[in-house]
């Protein structure tokens, strides 16, 4: 099994299919969670600016006066609702874009009209809360989806919005029994997925680790660390910001803060199947190899039909400049679910690697015919282009 150190719950909008629930694994804890904050280790944190949480969600004086004077004109629920959507998706803000590393607040994010899913679903909520409709977050149930940040794998995952349907409305015309669904990625609209409501403050924990983890990728240990203990601090039961420090802790050569950390993130979700990989690296490291194996046996089941974990291998093999064995690979995960437009993408990069110009245009074509973004699909009309001259 090929085991890599992995970057947990980093939200950004991502396009994948299938789902699991099962209790994986278990393990046992060693240590109170309070006693695995070591702020002593990283001099100066506490000197690191961090967003508060109402400073994330805040909307300017100019954004308040324009929504007043677009949407709390419409008096009836229905007419209002409406109103938001499309000042949210439609002209009147200038089509808000996704963008998957634009971890910003609320403000900046309507400013900028480009951020990530969770940047633009804070948005959403506070521009939701103005209008006087009662929203809400919803963690959707996406398999594991991984995205290459130089020299680490960054899991995503994936936030929208409920605005939720009144008792007193009888009309179904715009609303389902539970309202409407506020979703920047259109594949996720399309799909049933399984959600779960989340809190406020759960997100600004989510906000607070995709800082952490950037900071992180960077180097930055101090600010990663301030991060990841705000999130905790705002919510300790989301498991992410544990398995984030315990990762953090690994790269200092914290190994035993690291796998108590890795554990504790663990108890809270026995099924981060991210988690346990990375616990299960740090046994090997230290040659634990039956509880390793154990763990990587676990982990192996319940990913062997997740197209986007042969494409992980792939892009583990393309970077270590193995580009015919990342063809199988992602003819694995293209025969798992053909429908995704990025498998395709990878395996043109792969056979152009191999110099066969020929297959890397027919699976840039299959690209093109699977995307349905316009923005990734005039990238890939150039990379079909460029292939075409080299002709």
């Amino acid at each position: 099994m090929l085991k890599f150190p992995v970057l947990g719950w980093v939200f950004f909008c991502l396009f994948v299919s299938g789902c699991q629930t099962t209790k994986i694994y278990k393990t046992e804890l060693n240590q109170t969670p309070e006693s695995l904050l070591k702020d002593e280790l990283f001099i100066g944190q506490e000197a690191v600016y961090i967003e508060p949480p109402q400073e994330i969600f805040a909307l300017t004086d100019d954004i308040k006066k324009t929504v007043r004077g677009k949407v709390l004109i419409e008096k009836d629920f229905h007419a209002r609702s409406v109103k938001l959507i499309k000042f949210i998706f439609g002209t009147d803000s200038n089509n808000l874009a996704y963008r998957s590393n634009a971890t910003m607040i609320a403000q900046d994010a309507y400013n900028q009209k480009t951020a990530n899913c969770i940047s633009l679903t804070i948005l959403a909520y506070s521009l939701a809360e103005l209008a006087g409709l009662d929203a809400e977050f919803q963690d959707v149930r996406v398999p594991e989806y991984w995205v290459r940040n130089g020299d680490y794998n960054m899991l995503s995952g994936h936030v929208n919005l409920q605005i939720k349907r009144p008792k007193q409305v009888s009309s179904l015309l715009l609303f389902d029994s539970k309202g409407i669904e506020v979703d920047f990625d259109p594949f996720i609209q399309k799909q049933n997925f399984p959600k779960t409501p989340v809190s406020k403050n759960t997100v600004t924990a989510m906000f607070y680790n995709n800082k952490g983890a950037m900071a992180l990728v960077d180097k930055n240990y101090i600010e990663a660390y301030r991060y990841f203990k705000a999130a905790i601090e705002v919510e300790p039961k989301y498991h992410a910001s544990w398995a984030n420090l315990g990762i953090l802790y690994r790269f200092n050569d914290h190994v035993n803060l690291a796998e108590q950390s890795y554990r504790h993130a663990i108890a809270i979700d026995p099924n981060s199947l991210n988690t346990l990989t990375n616990l299960s690296i740090l046994l090997e490291m230290r040659g634990d190899f039956d509880e390793s194996r154990k763990i990587d046996s676990a982990i192996i089941k319940h990913r062997i039909n997740n197209p986007y974990y042969h494409a992980l291998l792939a892009d583990e093999a393309m970077y270590d400049g193995l580009p015919y064995q990342a063809i199988k690979h992602f003819k694995r995960a293209i025969n798992l679910d053909s429908r995704l437009h990025e498998l395709y993408f990878g395996l043109a990069k792969a056979y152009t690697a191999t110099g066969n110009n020929e297959k890397a245009q027919s699976a840039m074509r299959k690209a093109i015919k699977t995307n349905r973004i316009q923005s990734i699909d005039d990238k890939y009309i150039a990379k079909l282009d460029l292939l075409r001259r080299r002709d």
